[in-house]
């Protein structure tokens, strides 16, 4: 079957979980594809995947088989011909634009059409001007598909260029259904799906995590624990810091795995070595960086709910409702630095500090 021909739906959107009318959207559109895309939604509602799998369909020279070297390569981020952006810093830089709307210019090397995922773009504060006509008016083999949680300001010129696709966050029930049909047992899925955020890539390491129900009383805990010591904030810090790392060690067996998986791939096609390694323990990386911030902000949430459930005791007098109030307001404030890349453990010591007083 030719790109051509196509399918109804490209067997590779079949990855993309709970989203069917984006899904419906896109393989509608994967026959005759537009210049640009926006996937707009919540963080962890699958957008990522998705552009992933559209990018697959459209560099698959069957349409978008999901099986064929074109869609694994895709999928993976090593198609030469499927490129994701990311910023390096809290925003996307004016510098990062430019070297976009450069490499935008180039032709195809594989496949008959060029993809571009820009990651976090509700993020590009002052960078939309210098990516915006190269947006609007890509050259003919080019696509663009833009990721973004919302709309701000600076974005609305460039989202009026672009087709919209709607991603909204899923239910737990839907998590834990899609963690069951992975094989998940019921229980260990509803856990982990509770413990998502409505997010199944969070969901899916969470149900190989023996120990994120107890990192989840840690931080339930912390109010208890805080007695006015610097050296018990030393100790707690120390422990929540350390729970950080334990999600990202479970990712970490994944991703072994799977370079594992793709270098016996590269000996048994009889090549030296795996081409496109670096590529691949790059994106490994920054899914190392994305699963750590992402286990401290969902902590945050652990935490900002003990000091929230406080707020329900009787006979509170103004001041503790007062101080219970700030204590939320630091927490809130602590996960949204994380949007800068900080120290985690500095933050997370920092947090403690305004937060004595409240406990």
């Amino acid at each position: 079957m030719s790109q051509t021909v196509g399918y109804l739906r490209p067997p590779v959107l079949d990855r993309v979980f709970g989203q069917e009318a984006a899904v419906a959207l896109l393989a509608a559109s994967a026959r005759a594809p537009v210049e640009s895309y926006l996937f707009v939604g919540p963080s962890g509602s699958g957008k990522r995947d998705a552009a992933l799998a559209f990018s697959a369909a459209l560099v698959c020279p069957f349409g978008g088989c999901g099986t064929c070297s074109a869609c694994t390569e895709a999928l993976a981020e090593r198609h030469p011909d499927v490129t994701v952006i990311e910023r390096s810093g809290a925003s996307i830089s004016v510098d990062e634009a430019r070297v976009v709307t450069a490499i935008a210019q180039r032709t195809p090397t594989a496949a008959t059409r060029q993809v571009f995922i820009l990651v976090d773009f509700h993020l590009v504060s002052q960078a939309a001007p210098a990516l915006l006509k190269t947006i609007e008016e890509p050259p003919p083999s080019t696509t663009f598909i833009v990721l973004a949680e919302h709309v701000p300001p600076a974005l609305v010129t460039v989202a009026s260029r672009c087709l919209r696709v709607v991603f909204t966050r899923l239910s737990s029930d839907a998590v834990a259904a899609a963690l069951i049909a992975d094989g998940v047992s019921e229980a260990a899925a509803k856990r982990a799906a509770d413990g998502s955020a409505g997010r199944l890539d969070r969901a899916r390491l969470l149900a190989l995590d023996e120990g994120f129900v107890a990192r989840q009383s840690r931080w339930k805990a912390v109010p208890e624990r805080l007695d006015g010591s610097g050296a018990t904030i030393a100790v707690i810090a120390a422990e929540l810091s350390a729970a950080g790392e334990e999600l990202v060690a479970v990712l970490k067996e994944q991703q072994s795995a799977e370079l594992a998986a793709l270098s016996e791939a590269s000996v048994n096609a009889g090549e030296r070595r795996l081409v496109g390694r670096p590529a691949v323990e790059e994106r490994h990386k920054r899914e190392q960086r994305r699963v750590r911030a992402d286990e401290f902000r969902a902590g945050f949430a652990i935490l900002a709910g003990a000091y929230r459930s406080r707020l329900a005791a009787p006979g509170l007098q103004a001041r503790r409702i007062a101080a219970l109030l700030a204590a939320i307001d630091e927490i809130s404030a602590a996960s949204a630095a994380l949007l800068r890349n900080p120290n985690e453990s500095l933050l997370v010591q920092s947090l403690l500090i305004a937060l004595d007083g409240a406990s």
